[in-house]
């Protein structure tokens, strides 16, 4: 289902999580803050690619620091494309090529929205929604829309995978 991509979410301390995401050539690591509703951003991003959006955002704080992932959906494919930008303070509106691309790569949306979809159940799995709370402090685990993600992947890209057929949140 995902080819060559990968991507995981770990909270690494109170407050700071660290993701990856990788294909054939390239991979981006970032550790992001808890001043922005992360995970939860990135699930809604992720849902949005199911239905009209047009090239849904992502903005992470890395203190100061601003990575921001831009998904425009061509096709059934999603072009990903992280830019870095200095100062979060300065460049929360910037257009996007006002940063510094870092990563891009091309890839079925329904591989984009596996690997996303593994890597939010990882981390409830690991840590409950307690134990998640506890360590994001501001925000709670985002189950409503880990479980629209999942409902929309296994309807729209026949996911039969078995964690794409229990709703882990419910």
């Amino acid at each position: 289902m995902t080819g060559d991509l990968r991507f995981s979410w770990e909270l690494t301390g109170s407050g700071w999580a660290r993701y990856r995401i990788a294909d054939a050539t390239s991979e981006r690591a970032d550790i992001v803050s808890y001043c922005t509703d992360a995970l939860s951003d990135l699930l809604r991003a992720m849902v949005s690619l199911y239905g009209a959006a047009d090239a849904p955002r992502v903005s992470f704080d890395l203190e100061p620091a601003e990575v921001r992932w831009r998904l425009q959906p061509q096709g059934a494919n999603v072009e990903i494309g992280i830019y870095r930008f200095p100062d979060m303070s300065q460049s929360w509106n910037a257009p996007d090529d006002e940063g510094t691309l870092c990563w891009s790569s091309s890839q079925p949306r329904a591989a984009v929205g596996h690997v996303v979809l593994e890597a939010a159940e990882t981390v409830l799995r690991l840590h409950g929604e307690a134990g998640y709370r506890k360590k994001w402090v501001q925000h709670d685990f985002p189950g409503a829309v880990l479980d629209d993600l999942r409902r929309l992947h296994r309807r729209d890209d026949g996911c039969r995978h078995e964690s794409c057929r229990v709703n882990v949140h419910s």
